[in-house]
């Protein structure tokens, strides 16, 4: 099993989650970087849960100690090793799922693979709990970045049916990027969120859940960043984004709906703008062709399921015995995976992009 991303920067993740801690070893972050600590605590708070009606109410503090690699808020160059502890399991919950498989959860192929072995509690290793440690070393990337004026922003596009307004893929700003992220709900359009919140109170109360899509950008990056057929920037950021758990699809620019276009529709029309940078006149290439970044914005979608722990009765097995079972679901649970994700999304394309860069010295 790999749980490490990156070639240049290299992010390894451990931990289960209901063990003593969960955390990440960063390998490869440049040295002198100076980190600001509160910046990136209020980064980590975005994902972390128990906020409102939208989140589990599991309580953790998601603060990370870290053991090593930094010296008086500086990166020392070597690895940067941190810990965030677990204080609020609730591990009986999950005595009912070392035989009978939760489904929409990797109870029943987690048991195959590791030969039943795998810790069960909370959904162990596969659980999103491990999506804080991801934060934390994505908010490292992030700062990286913008000490080089490359921005990484996200909000969420669609919840339950209910849709946000799209970023703007030619003229999008770091003041319009960033926005939802400092929004108490990251949306773009301040009248989507009480019809969001009202579809995934809507699912909790009924013992369901809702699912959503999150939309994600990047702008500063240069051209030139990336490489074609299996090195691509498309191919990178997807490989990351579906460590994300519940993440079923992505897309970047216009996506499949380039599938019912012409070409003439299609291609994104090149000039000279009025500083002399090469752009293009709308995006619908996301910002990369043949795998290289084009300096326009980088835009990606990722399509995230609905959460699998609902408390209604679910049909099932026993595959323990293989015979035929009924899963009740207990525990603490998120109505909607994509509100808390949207920060996680951000981590992760700020560690493929730094990775990149990184590796080809741009």
């Amino acid at each position: 099993m790999s749980s490490i991303l990156g070639n240049k920067l290299k992010v390894s993740i451990f931990g289960e989650s209901h063990g003593k801690g969960i955390g990440a070893v960063v390998d490869g972050f440049p040295a002198g970087v100076r980190i600001d600590m509160e910046e990136l605590g209020k980064f980590m708070a975005r994902r972390a849960p128990g906020k409102d009606k939208t989140s589990t109410p599991r309580k953790e503090s998601d603060i990370p100690e870290i053991l090593s690699g930094m010296l008086d808020g500086v990166s020392c160059g070597t690895p940067i090793a941190a810990v965030i502890a677990n204080s609020d399991q609730h591990s009986n919950d999950y005595k009912n799922v070392a035989a009978v498989a939760r489904p929409g959860h990797a109870d029943y192929t987690g048991f195959v693979r590791y030969g039943g072995h795998n810790d069960v509690r909370g959904g162990g290793h596969f659980s999103a709990r491990l999506t804080a440690p991801l934060t934390f070393a994505g908010g490292l990337a992030l700062q990286y970045l913008a000490s080089r004026g490359i921005f990484v922003g996200a909000h969420l596009r669609r919840v339950a049916c209910v849709d946000d307004a799209a970023f703007d893929p030619v003229n999008l700003s770091r003041e319009q990027l960033l926005a939802p992220g400092a929004a108490g709900f990251p949306v773009i359009d301040p009248d989507a969120e009480a019809p969001m919140r009202e579809a995934i109170e809507a699912a909790r109360l009924d013992g369901d859940s809702v699912g959503g899509i999150i939309e994600v950008a990047a702008v500063g990056l240069p051209a030139g960043v990336g490489s074609p057929m299996f090195d691509t920037v498309e191919g990178r950021l997807a490989f990351g984004y579906y460590g994300i758990p519940a993440v079923k699809g992505v897309e970047f620019g216009a996506g499949f709906a380039a599938a019912d276009k012409r070409g003439s529709e299609n291609n994104d029309p090149f000039l000279v703008d009025d500083s002399g940078r090469i752009v293009t006149s709308k995006n619908d290439h996301g910002g990369v062709l043949g795998g290289i970044t084009s300096g326009m914005p980088v835009i990606a979608r990722i399509a995230l399921k609905p959460t699998p722990s609902i408390a209604k009765p679910q049909d099932s097995v026993d595959y323990v015995k293989n015979e035929n079972a009924v899963m009740e679901v207990r525990g603490r649970h998120d109505p909607c995976v994509a509100v808390r994700a949207v920060p996680v999304a951000e981590a992760v394309t700020a560690i493929v992009l730094a990775d990149m860069l990184l590796e080809q010295g741009v």
